[in-house]
């Protein structure tokens, strides 16, 4: 995608932190999964601006000094004479001319510089503090490591705790932006074709892109390219992953892979792990953020009654369909896998068009929460509920793929359920029931 696309209240954010920093120095982390456009978002914000981008290289600590030296005269006009070798030297002679000049400094990758150099945040951070008092530094950082990065900012026993003046956590485009893309590349698109898009990339940037320089801008070619010889997709939810989890990533697959083929609860997956499995589910939310507890809504958050949802659209495909059929992907029965696709694709879609759906009632409407709800038997299951507390509203929806399979006079029923166990939380509100399908997209 040569078009830049959204990203305007992030580029609004980091405008003004631009302003701030004239006067202070200001320290910025940008977090979000790979391939969501972090790197992109920053080229094109500092693009007409005095700026300087380092991109951390896995490289030994002299070599990157070197590199970083270069761009940083090229760039910026910062001449170190003499050779710098460390990285506690390099950026003290940063902060030193940050006190006579004022710039943007971009680190991409900068979880990366802990492998470097252990000792390197410590240093960071005592020379932060000794300078930053005099400094119009406009620092950001960004990395690719999700977990990593939360850990290194939100960890209090790390060194740059507490550091940042400020954070921007890139998250997936929604529904009206992969819209405009999908219409800018086939404006005789059909909803089919927007729902196997948002299937694969659940508005990741990266997965857009390369769906639509692909030219596969219906389903039928996406499939078609997402299952050929040189797919990214067939590797990537693993590459993603293991650059989170590291070599213990095993147990991590098997639970992802029976999420995303509808066993949700915990006792469900303890069952076929033959395990509990309650510290890596809390792994795989707290730390990793792929998956996330649901519970039915207005339910207190220790409720047991709770199913888990992977919360990445290509990591549930991914996991469903790529990892759990391996064996044909080494075979190399492509034409095998696009079947598998195919077969079950309506079934797995229907969950697909729930999460499109409840994105773009979110993105449309004021809210004050919103969610599913289901009562103790797991029974009388309402899709989606919107509810805004100040205007005392409360917009329930059954999501379907056909139009003809909307039962309204059903849901009604469960409303009337739902009404029984959270009367007090919605007395006096108005509620009103709608059907969706993929028409209504």
């Amino acid at each position: 995608m040569k078009k830049f696309y959204d990203r305007k209240n992030e580029l609004t954010a980091l405008e003004q932190i631009e302003k701030n920093s004239l006067n202070s120095a200001n320290f910025t982390v940008i977090t979000g999964r790979r391939r969501i456009g972090k790197t992109e978002l920053l080229k094109k914000y500092i693009k007409n601006k005095r700026s300087c981008y380092l991109f951390t290289t896995r490289s030994s600590e002299a070599l990157l000094c070197e590199q970083w030296q270069k761009s940083l005269a090229d760039d910026i006009g910062l001449k170190i004479f003499g050779k710098i070798t460390t990285l506690s030297d390099l950026f003290e002679q940063i902060m030193q001319y940050s006190k006579q000049e004022h710039f943007v400094l971009v680190i991409d990758e900068f979880q990366d510089l802990q492998t470097i150099n252990p000792s390197f945040f410590s240093q960071m951070q005592n020379l932060w503090d000794s300078n930053k008092g005099d400094s119009k530094i406009n620092l950001i950082v960004c990395g690719s490591v999700y977990s990593m990065m939360k850990k290194i900012f939100e960890d209090e026993k790390e060194p740059l705790f507490g550091r940042a003046t400020g954070k921007i956590n890139l998250t997936p485009f929604s529904p009206s932006v992969c819209k405009k893309i999908l219409n800018d590349y086939n404006s005789s698109y059909t909803n089919e074709d927007l729902l196997c898009l948002y299937m694969l990339s659940g508005g990741v940037a990266k997965y857009i892109s390369l769906l639509m320089e692909s030219g596969s801008t219906t389903k039928e070619k996406m499939i078609e390219y997402v299952t050929g010889i040189t797919s990214p997709f067939l590797i990537d939810g693993k590459d993603v992953l293991i650059s989170e989890m590291g070599k213990d990533y095993g147990v991590y697959f098997s639970i992802l892979a029976l999420i995303s083929r509808g066993m949700t609860a915990q006792n469900e997956i303890d069952s076929v792990i033959q395990k509990n499995t309650g510290a890596y589910l809390a792994n795989l939310d707290k730390v990793y953020s792929v998956i996330k507890p649901i519970r039915p809504l207005y339910s207190k958050s220790e409720s047991r009654n709770a199913r888990w949802q992977i919360t990445d659209s290509y990591l549930r495909f991914y996991f469903r369909f790529i990892y759990s059929n391996q064996s044909l992907v080494e075979l190399g029965q492509y034409d095998l896998l696009k079947s598998v696709i195919l077969r079950d694709y309506e079934t797995f879609t229907g969950k697909t068009l729930e999460q499109y759906f409840t994105n773009k009632i979110n993105e449309e409407k004021q809210l004050t929460k919103i969610g599913g709800w289901w009562d103790r038997k797991g029974e009388n299951e309402i899709d989606i509920i919107a509810v805004n507390d100040l205007e005392k509203t409360c917009d329930v929806y059954e999501i379907k793929r056909q139009a003809n399979r909307i039962n309204l006079s059903k849901l009604t029923e469960k409303v009337n359920n739902f009404k029984s166990v959270v009367k007090s939380e919605i007395g006096g509100y108005l509620i009103q029931t709608f059907g969706f399908s993929l028409e209504d997209m």
